[in-house]
């Protein structure tokens, strides 16, 4: 916490470029909080399809296997529920990787903005969670 005194000799005047960098940071860094939330259920999900991997591969092949698809389980033969699952896997994947490079851009975006917003406020601003 500063002092009454380091913020009075912090202070400068807030420009309009200024205040258009502070909201285009504050708007990455809340995309920044939804993208990772939404990449954590994508990898909850890649878990449990791993898992499923591995019952699959323990299952007996001439049963059927009950398959959740949408918000219904369907029995398909083994095989079928084989493909199925690695497409699945495959669409996570995808998912995953396209979210880490929208992630990756936020944050290189968000440091950019971080040099010169504190370069031009030093202490007097906080942009640390």
């Amino acid at each position: 916490q500063l002092s009454q005194e380091e913020e009075a000799d912090d202070s400068k005047e807030v420009t309009w470029e200024d205040q258009q960098r502070i909201n285009t940071f504050s708007k990455l860094n809340t995309r920044m909080r939804s993208l990772v939330e939404n990449m954590n259920n994508l990898k909850a999900k890649k878990e449990a399809l791993d898992d499923l991997n591995t019952e699959l591969e323990l299952a007996d092949e001439d049963q059927p296997v009950l398959y959740k698809v949408g918000e219904a389980f369907l029995h398909i033969p083994h095989h079928r529920a084989m493909k199925r699952l690695e497409s699945d896997q495959a669409q996570v994947d995808g998912e995953i990787a396209k979210l880490t490079e929208v992630v990756d851009q936020c944050e290189r975006d968000m440091k950019a903005l971080k040099v010169a917003l504190y370069a031009r406020f030093g202490n007097a601003i906080n942009l640390d969670e």
